[in-house]
């Protein structure tokens, strides 16, 4: 592992603090080591106190990343510093690019509402004319055709698999399937295939900034406002979990 690798625990979980994600995910796809990425935020880690598979799933994952606002505030009370928070979307976008420019790897799509994985690999081909994109699976399907999606992505072997199935059912696809193509970065990117269709739009930059990137989501989404007591739960239990335990696990 890189000198930077460093590993925490927000209320059990790891979350992996690393200078340079996208640089260090290149270097395990050059290296052929399977790698499973989990971008952690404070609804997941919700919902893995609850979901005894979730939690192994991710205790288990080589990346886990700060993706949430919660997460982010809890490791900086933690460690006193500023950490920088990796929003999902972001690492997969930066890690198209790096592979793009230097490999020749191929890329996969799976997730989404019919048609939403392939309207987001043609976006990403007229960005990146080079990018190996070897095929695109809605999220909707059978279970005949999800077994036939498995046997492609065995004789496909691509190096990059992107999972837009939500949380927690994409997390645990990936655990059960990533032994299909063993050397690739598998990585959980929940609905960023709408925004890179155009589907749905993502939050303004100034509310990334001030983290309030929740709350743009609850307006496109108002359903979600049930999930969104997560957040409350989340940060009452990580001030106990700290006051309780040690945050640092290697």
């Amino acid at each position: 592992m890189s000198k930077h690798y460093q590993v925490f625990s927000v209320l059990g979980l790891p979350i992996h603090l690393i200078t340079n994600y996208p640089n260090w995910l290149l270097e395990r796809l050059q290296q052929g080591k399977g790698t499973h990425v989990v971008t952690l935020n404070a609804e997941m880690t919700m919902q893995a106190e609850r979901n005894t598979s979730l939690a192994k799933v991710i205790q288990a994952a080589e990346l886990v990343i700060p993706d949430g606002a919660g997460v982010v505030l809890y490791l900086q009370l933690l460690l006193r510093q500023k950490i920088q928070r990796c929003p999902g979307i972001e690492l997969s976008e930066k890690l198209l690019r790096e592979v793009e420019r230097h490999t020749d790897a191929k890329v996969f799509f799976y997730g989404g509402a019919p048609k939403v994985a392939a309207t987001a690999a043609e976006f990403w081909l007229s960005q990146l004319p080079k990018l190996r994109i070897a095929g695109t699976h809605s999220g909707y399907h059978s279970p005949e055709e999800e077994e036939q999606l498995r046997q492609t992505l065995s004789q496909l072997q691509p190096q990059v698999i992107f999972v837009g199935l939500g949380v927690p059912r994409q997390e645990l696809w990936i655990a059960q399937n990533r032994h299909l193509c063993p050397q690739a970065i598998w990585i959980g990117v929940g609905g960023s295939f709408d925004i890179w269709s155009g589907t749905k739009s993502r939050a303004p930059a100034w509310l990334g900034d001030n983290n309030l990137e929740w709350l743009y989501r609850l307006y496109q989404e108002p359903w979600r406002w049930r999930r969104m007591l997560a957040l409350p739960e989340f940060a009452w239990k990580a001030v106990v979990y700290r006051l309780t335990a040690r945050g640092a696990i290697s």
